[in-house]
């Protein structure tokens, strides 16, 4: 059974900074893509990130436009963990942060929830003006 553990969330000033951990209990982590998502009070849950296999060990990744130049998703291979570094935070920014897992490497950056079939339970992120 996979499960995935976030982590790293919490309060922080707008301009600040904040790094997301997911923790994945995944033998094969190296075969998995990962994402990020998020949901803000009264919306709906929107792409925030996600990388994509390119072939051998480089993975590409893309991300939502509003966080593009500001967030940046990385995983350690050895640790089983995917991390979501957050820079310049907005207001906007605060939503409860999701990671999630496609079992199964995706040649191409997946915006849509259809291919990832693991979810953590979330981390809240709450960004102060």
């Amino acid at each position: 059974q996979v499960q995935l553990v976030e982590s790293g969330g919490g309060l922080v000033q707008a301009g600040g900074s904040l790094r997301l951990s997911c923790a994945a209990s995944i033998r094969t982590f190296s075969r998995y893509s990962m994402g990020w998502f998020r949901q803000a009070p009264g919306k709906e849950r929107e792409f925030v990130a996600a990388n994509s296999w390119s072939g051998g060990s480089t993975y590409d990744a893309d991300y939502a436009d509003s966080v593009k130049g500001r967030f940046t998703i990385s995983g350690d291979n050895a640790k089983n963990t995917v991390y979501l570094q957050m820079r310049s935070l907005k207001p906007e920014d605060t939503a409860v942060y999701y990671c999630a897992a496609s079992s199964g490497l995706l040649r191409a950056v997946r915006a849509d929830e259809t291919p990832y079939n693991y979810w953590g339970q979330g981390t809240q992120v709450t960004v102060s003006s």
